[in-house]
């Protein structure tokens, strides 16, 4: 299929855009290091990256993707400033884009869609994080984890997105690799794409009913007319 009357596209950031996996599991490790607790292949990490900082902190702290609700709050604080802390130094130390991600990005921009970031990633550190892969400018509107009240999969931030750039619903397709994306963008009835790298904790993301699934982020080109 192919989308019509389409004016803004709404990205996921971490898994979508950019591999980000790297950087994040050493943040994670380093934290555990800093807990004397033990670490965790990137692999392992990866499964639990996609709900914000937070959420990622406390699995890591729980080695598991399932929290550990018996945590105390005090360890989790600490552990979280620990991580935010040394993550912020660490953004761009090995996480890259994804293939055909920037030319995708700049043929979009020229075509006239309005492009905007929705993401569970802390605010903070999607600019730096764009600068430093050089993809700045590129984003009418961004939006982090901590931006509203709710994020992903609560169909809130793609809905303020709709109203901040005054479009319709109708007139956007939300693009991610979670379920996350995906979920937010069926509770809004918003029309998306599913991209099948990045992480949706080994999940085939076509169980959660995308409008498409692509394979290759430079499809998107195509499938917008």
């Amino acid at each position: 299929m192919k989308f019509t009357n389409k004016k803004a596209i709404l990205f996921d950031l971490d898994g979508t855009l950019i591999n980000s996996a790297p950087d994040l599991a050493l943040a994670v490790n380093y934290m555990l290091e800093q807990l004397d607790l033990s670490t965790f292949s990137e692999e392992i990490i990866d499964g639990w990256v996609g709900n914000g900082a937070s959420v990622l902190v406390k699995r890591a702290l729980s080695a598991d993707r399932t929290i550990d609700e018996t945590l105390e709050a005090e360890l989790v604080e600490n552990a979280l400033k620990i991580f935010l802390d040394f993550y912020a130094q660490n953004l761009c130390n090995a996480t890259l884009p994804y293939e055909n991600v920037p030319e995708t990005l700049y043929a979009l921009k020229r075509k006239g869609y309005r492009l905007t970031i929705v993401t569970n990633k802390p605010f903070s550190f999607v600019n730096p994080i764009l600068e430093g892969l050089g993809l700045e400018g590129l984003f009418e509107f961004i939006l982090g984890g901590d931006s509203l009240a709710e994020k992903k999969p609560d169909p809130m931030p793609l809905l303020h997105v709709c109203k901040t750039l005054d479009v319709d619903l109708k007139e956007c397709v939300m693009v991610g690799d979670s379920k996350n994306d995906i979920l937010a963008a069926n509770a809004c009835s918003m029309q998306s794409v599913g991209v099948t790298y990045g992480y949706n904790y080994g999940e085939d993301i076509r169980v959660y009913e995308p409008s498409v699934v692509i394979d290759d982020f430079g499809e998107l080109v195509g499938l917008l007319s």
